[in-house]
């Protein structure tokens, strides 16, 4: 491994990062003074009077990996895994993205959203792992248990500023964590990763947020790119990045989990498409959906409404089955999949 562009071991110590001040990390952009809240009628809503369409009633179909297959995939084979979680093939070795295996996206397993299915594959058969990118820790993008679990096979974690701390102290060792600010980045077997802004937020309890940063990833693997989004809102970061990194073969963009209260830190479908254009991508890959129940809106909803903006657009669209693989040298749209699930829910309720 090779270290480019400041990439440093945790420390604790952020004050160099002209994106942290007063014990908090910022986004670029200052959050509209007009942009409400989350009150109390918002959180009752979410846990406890949601509409019963905001969870499948027949099971998401999942295609089940095993270790020989993933063994004999070719490089640039990439396989979706749930929510943000994709497995991605690239210079003979396996990298994880934001891995989430847990049954809920939550601090209590007994509480909180739950899964719609399991992972195409278990933890204890996933092969080793060269690396593991995260883009923030909130609970649906840092399962503290998968990491214990992948510790001990996997070789790096290359994490914002301040979650790579949060991972030496879960027992990771800190001679294979990295953390990054915007910008940085680091080679690894020829392969390039940059730490990219977002417009977002942090924080996994009541008294520590966005005391850690929050990002996303751009790969260059040769003549591939690919653009891994993490969590945002909307913002002019996404054109920057395509003017630097673009244009991307395959962009892995949040697509669910949307509210219109929450128009600063996450997009609704019309804002993700845009961004995907101003990457100057040529394939999206909607994640962020069709694993756990995080917001007000059906739950097929994300996968129909990116799709007639993709048609209306021109944008090629990618929605794989759970497990499927995509080849990043030449995606396919995959099968429309959800349909089927919301045909069958009214036998099954």
């Amino acid at each position: 491994m090779t270290a480019s562009q400041c990439a440093r071991a945790p420390r604790g110590d952020y004050a160099d990062s002209k994106h942290f001040a007063d014990g908090q990390f910022r986004n670029t952009t200052p959050k509209p003074a007009t942009t409400a809240e989350p009150g109390g009628k918002t959180m009752w809503d979410f846990f406890f009077n949601k509409p019963k369409d905001t969870v499948p009633r027949a099971p998401v179909p999942v295609r089940k990996l095993t270790r020989a297959e993933l063994d004999a995939a070719p490089d640039r084979s990439l396989y979706r895994l749930g929510h943000s979680t994709l497995l991605i093939k690239l210079r003979g070795k396996w990298w994880l993205t934001d891995p989430v295996f847990s049954l809920r996206a939550s601090p209590l397993q007994w509480f909180g959203p739950k899964r719609f299915h399991a992972p195409p594959i278990a933890l204890d058969d996933l092969p080793p792992i060269r690396g593991v990118l995260l883009s923030h820790d909130h609970y649906d993008h840092l399962d503290k248990a998968a990491v214990k679990a992948l510790a001990g096979k996997t070789e790096l974690f290359l994490a914002p500023l301040g979650v790579g701390d949060r991972l030496v102290d879960w027992g990771v060792p800190r001679d294979k964590v990295r953390q990054f600010d915007w910008w940085q980045g680091v080679g690894v077997d020829g392969v390039q990763f940059t730490f990219v802004p977002t417009q977002h937020f942090s924080g996994r309890g009541l008294r520590d947020g966005n005391r850690t940063l929050w990002g996303s990833w751009v790969i260059v693997d040769g003549d591939k790119r690919v653009y891994f989004s993490g969590d945002s809102g909307y913002f002019d970061g996404f054109a920057e990045i395509g003017r630097r990194f673009g244009p991307f073969d395959l962009t892995l963009m949040e697509t669910g989990a949307y509210n219109t209260q929450w128009p600063y830190v996450h997009m609704q479908p019309e804002q993700t498409v845009q961004a995907h254009v101003d990457l100057r991508g040529k394939w999206l890959l909607p994640i962020h959906n069709g694993t756990f129940d995080l917001s007000m809106h059906p739950w097929a909803e994300p996968f129909e409404r990116v799709l007639a903006l993709g048609d209306a657009r021109g944008v090629n669209v990618a929605t794989p089955i759970m497990g499927e693989r995509i080849d990043i040298d030449a995606p396919h749209a995959g099968e429309r999949w959800w349909r089927a699930v919301l045909a069958a829910e009214p036998a099954a309720s």
